[in-house]
């Protein structure tokens, strides 16, 4: 049986999509499934052809690579990555909303490109250099947004406060923390600390939970935010 990453292409210019198989198949250890020109022949393909990964355009006829990304991860038909020229705030957040792992520019190297594809595959996350600030300046946006949203009681006083999470991370979670911050996987943080993938997952549990966040992705912006 293949070993090999099976990629799923969809992008509505034939040339990118014939510059990106040329790309792949003289990379050792990938395989190009298929080819999709818009977002709707995209969903039809990842739910025939089971890639391990989609790289997606976003701006696509028929359907977008935003609504074309929602219904392959919702379906766990496949891990997607955002290959696109547009950086706009719109496709970044859509997209990563969307259920994407990883978000790239068409500028990036061809190297570049395998990396993140091998690093999504393995269940890591990869976002483009060139957007991360903006993603973290969100991210502190959002959470200052919902403090300040926080009900208050009938008396005009601040309502009872829950009981606030624990947020202090022992040693070992502020490793886990950091090797999420790389957007390492399970298997890559287990090697690189010396400890079982089960043990890492309760790590990464504890992790998000401790920070009030529900991806990896939202964990890895929290660590940004709190390096010094």
């Amino acid at each position: 049986m293949s070993t090999n990453i099976r990629v799923l292409l969809a992008d509505d210019h034939a040339a990118i999509r014939l510059g990106m198989r040329m790309v792949l198949e003289t990379e050792p250890g990938f395989e190009v499934v298929g080819e999709a020109a818009d977002g709707a022949t995209a969903v039809r393909m990842a739910r025939a052809l089971g890639p391990d990964v989609v790289l997606m355009d976003l701006r696509m006829p028929v359907v977008d690579g935003v609504q074309a990304t929602e219904q392959i991860a919702a379906a766990g038909l496949a891990k997607v990555v955002a290959l696109t020229t547009f950086d706009h705030d719109s496709y970044l957040f859509g997209v990563l909303s969307a259920g994407a792992s990883g978000f790239l520019l068409k500028t990036a190297e061809p190297s570049e490109i395998t990396a993140a594809l091998r690093r999504v595959h393995d269940g890591g996350t990869v976002i483009a250099p060139e957007v991360t600030g903006r993603l973290v300046d969100a991210f502190v946006s959002g959470r200052a947004a919902s403090s300040a949203d926080t009900p208050s009681g009938t008396d005009g006083n601040r309502a009872s406060a829950q009981p606030a999470p624990e947020t202090e991370l022992t040693a070992r979670e502020e490793e886990v923390l950091d090797c999420l911050a790389e957007g390492l996987s399970n298997v890559r943080i287990a090697r690189k600390l010396g400890i079982s993938e089960t043990t890492v997952k309760t790590h990464v549990s504890r992790v998000l939970a401790k920070l009030g966040v529900e991806s990896r992705l939202q964990a890895a912006l929290a660590a940004r935010v709190r390096t010094p």
